[in-house]
C-alpha cells in the first residue's frame, strides 16, 4: 500500500529513511507556524535519567534514529501533531502517578495505538450510516462491511494511519498485519478539503477524542481491524483473501463491546 499523499515530498523517492535535520526542514515546509518538536539525532541525547517520552515532553524534542520505524514516527507527529503531543502527555501523566515500571495497563494501550492505530474519521452529517458500518466493523462482519459496503469507504468511513509501526511493516505488507482502530466525527464537507486539511481536522478531532476516553483507559475501547481488508488497500482482495478466517476472524465468544460506539455528536 502507498504512503498517504501527504508525504510524497518526503524521500520516498530515494527509498532511505531521514535524518533528523531533514525531518525538522519537513516539517517547518509542510507546518506553517511549527512549534515542535524539533527531531534530534538519538546519539546525541542521554536517556539515563530520564523516560524517553518524559524527555519529549520537557525538552520539546524527539529522539530520532536514521531507520524507518523512527522516520514514520516523526512523520505521525508532523502529520498529528495535538494527537501525538496528547499521546505523550497522557504517558506523562501516567508516569507521574505510577512511575516507568512496571508499564500501566492504559500506557500498554496508548503505545499500541501509537504504534499500531488506524483512525477512521466519519463526517458528522453521516453518523447515522457510519455507525452502522462501525458496528459491523466491530462485531467482525467482516464481509458486510469491507466488501458489501466497500463503497462507502472513503465516502462514510476515512480511514487514516497514525501507528508509525504500521507504516514500517507495510513496506513489506503481509497477511495478518492488523491494526486498532478509533472513530472521531469531523466537521460535514471533510471529503472536499485538501489533504492537509483533511489531517488538521483528524488530528484535532483525535486528540479530542483521547482526551474524551481518558487516554483509552477503558479495556474495550479499541477494537481490531486486518488492514490489508480496508477496500483498495491492498491489490489481491479476492473473494477467498476475505474468506480467509485465519486473517477475517469472527468475534471471539462473549466479547465485550466497544464503549466507543454508537459515535455522537457533542
Amino acid at each position: 500500500m502507498p504512503l498517504d499523499k501527504l508525504f510524497t515530498t518526503f524521500s520516498m523517492e530515494t527509498r532511505n529513511p531521514l535524518r533528523a535535520s531533514q525531518l525538522n526542514d519537513h516539517a517547518r515546509r509542510l507546518g506553517a507556524g511549527w512549534a515542535g518538536p524539533n527531531f534530534i539525532d538519538d546519539g546525541k541525547v542521554d536517556l539515563t535519567d530520564r523516560y524517553y517520552e518524559v524527555f519529549i515532553a520537557e525538552e520539546n524534542q524527539v529522539p530520532t534514529r536514521t531507520n524507518w520505524h523512527d522516520t514514520f514516527n516523526a512523520m505521525m507527529w508532523i502529520a498529528f501533531p495535538r494527537s501525538k503531543k496528547m499521546l505523550n502527555a497522557l504517558h506523562c501523566q501516567e508516569i507521574a502517578q505510577f512511575g516507568v515500571h512496571p508499564r500501566t495497563p492504559k500506557r500498554n494501550r496508548l503505545t499500541h495505538f501509537d504504534e499500531c492505530g488506524l483512525v477512521i474519521a466519519v463526517p458528522q452529517d453521516k453518523l447515522i450510516k457510519a455507525n452502522d458500518l462501525l458496528n459491523l466493523l466491530a462485531t467482525h462482519q467482516w464481509q458486510e462491511c469491507l466488501v458489501e459496503n466497500q463503497q462507502e469507504w472513503g465516502n462514510t468511513l476515512f480511514p487514516m494511519i497514525i501507528g508509525h509501526a504500521l507504516y514500517e511493516m507495510l513496506l513489506e505488507p503481509f497477511i495478518g498485519l492488523t491494526a486498532k482502530w478509533l472513530a472521531v466525527i469531523v466537521p460535514a464537507g471533510f471529503a472536499q478539503q485538501d489533504e492537509i486539511t483533511r489531517y488538521q481536522m483528524v488530528d484535532k478531532a483525535l486528540a479530542e477524542r483521547l482526551s474524551d476516553l481518558d487516554g483509552l483507559a477503558a479495556k474495550n475501547t479499541l477494537k481490531p481491524i486486518p488492514l490489508l481488508g480496508i477496500p483498495g488497500w491492498y491489490q489481491q482482495q479476492t473473494k477467498a483473501f476475505y474468506a480467509d478466517e485465519g486473517y477475517f476472524r469472527p468475534l471471539a465468544p462473549n466479547a465485550p463491546a466497544t464503549i466507543q460506539l454508537p459515535l455522537r455528536r457533542t
